[in-house]
């Protein structure tokens, strides 16, 4: 099982996540609305934390995978490559 980076931050997670179509659609106080259109309709919530804790990070991320049919894995691989 791929570990999730412990290190990620809600606007890290938010640009990551426009490479998969997400655009910020508003924003209230601290947290974020992403909307992707690809799939359908998705919306999702996203806390401007610094770092996001690990829960809410796994939530979000397995709700995405979810919605692209694919495991949450390989979402992981895909938004945070390893670097070298």
């Amino acid at each position: 099982m791929t570990r999730l980076p412990r290190d990620v931050t809600g606007e890290a997670l938010a640009k990551a996540l426009s490479t998969l179509g997400y655009t910020t659609t508003r924003q209230t106080g601290s947290h974020v609305r992403l909307t992707s259109y690809a799939r359908g309709e998705h919306h999702i919530t996203i806390p401007r934390h610094d770092p996001l804790r690990v829960g809410t990070l796994a939530a979000i991320l397995a709700d995405v995978a979810a919605h692209f049919e694919t495991s949450r894995e390989e979402l992981v691989e895909r938004l945070f490559r390893l670097k070298g």
